[in-house]
């Protein structure tokens, strides 16, 4: 059974940082397009950034870009999102997502994705 864990937020002060990470289980880790998504109360959910192992290819959201990292540790079953210079309106719930059969060099739409994690809340104080 495919199981993702997201975890990893908090409370921070704009300007601060916050690694979160996915937990993967249940699937062969050595294959995957892993995808970040945040939904802040009464907004759609957006996608951030993904991360695709067969080719290597990376995506960032221009709202994120230059401030969030993204990052994989195959021998940890894992996908983490560094979290630079964090604004108030990055508050958002944030999900991590497996997409069995991704775009070629694009991150997907969110209904594209395959099973998601459960969410860790991310607030960002003014």
């Amino acid at each position: 059974e495919v199981q993702l864990q997201a975890s990893g937020g908090g409370l921070v002060q704009a300007g601060g940082s916050l690694r979160l990470s996915c937990a993967a289980s249940g699937f062969t880790f050595d294959d995957y397009h892993i995808g970040w998504f945040r939904q802040a109360p009464g907004k759609e959910r957006e996608g951030i950034s993904c991360i695709s192992s067969s080719d290597g290819f990376v995506y960032y959201a221009d709202s994120v870009k230059g401030r969030f990292t993204i990052s994989s540790d195959n021998a940890k079953n894992q996908v983490y999102l560094q979290m630079n210079n964090l604004k108030p309106e990055d508050t958002a719930v944030y999900y991590c997502a497996l997409d069995l059969s991704p775009p070629i060099g694009e991150m997907g739409n969110n209904y594209e994705y395959d099973y998601w994690g459960q969410g860790t809340l991310v607030t960002v104080s003014s």
